[in-house]
């Protein structure tokens, strides 16, 4: 049997002050997560443990994020994280605070023949 991409899933989600791209990140798969329901894989009868969960989550330091932290906040399935340049930063007009802003993308895969 093959892995077949499944779900498809985008979030946003930031941190507006303190400029942690973790809490971000978290965000932003949790505004992924909540868009959806996954009711095709309760139907096709496959276990959540089953599912293999591929995150990306984009911000403009990609090492400060604790992607382990990120992985704990997935429910279920085989879960992969990584983090690569992207998202936004805006800092404040004093400069001594910014806004950090993360996108991610998580996609669901599943063994079928």
């Amino acid at each position: 049997m093959a892995l077949k991409r499944m779900v498809l899933e985008i979030g946003m989600g930031n941190d507006l002050h303190g400029g942690d791209y973790t809490k971000a990140a978290i965000r932003a798969v949790q505004d992924a997560i909540h868009h959806s329901s996954l009711i095709m894989i309760k139907s096709l009868d496959i276990a959540r443990e089953d599912m293999h969960v591929e995150v990306t989550v984009c911000v403009q330091d990609p090492s400060a994020v604790d992607t382990a932290a990120v992985a704990e906040t997935l429910p279920y399935g085989q879960i992969t994280v990584k983090a690569v340049s992207g998202g936004q930063d805006v800092p404040t007009d004093t400069g001594d605070d910014r806004a950090v802003i993360a996108t991610a993308a998580i996609i669901v895969r599943v063994e079928l023949p």
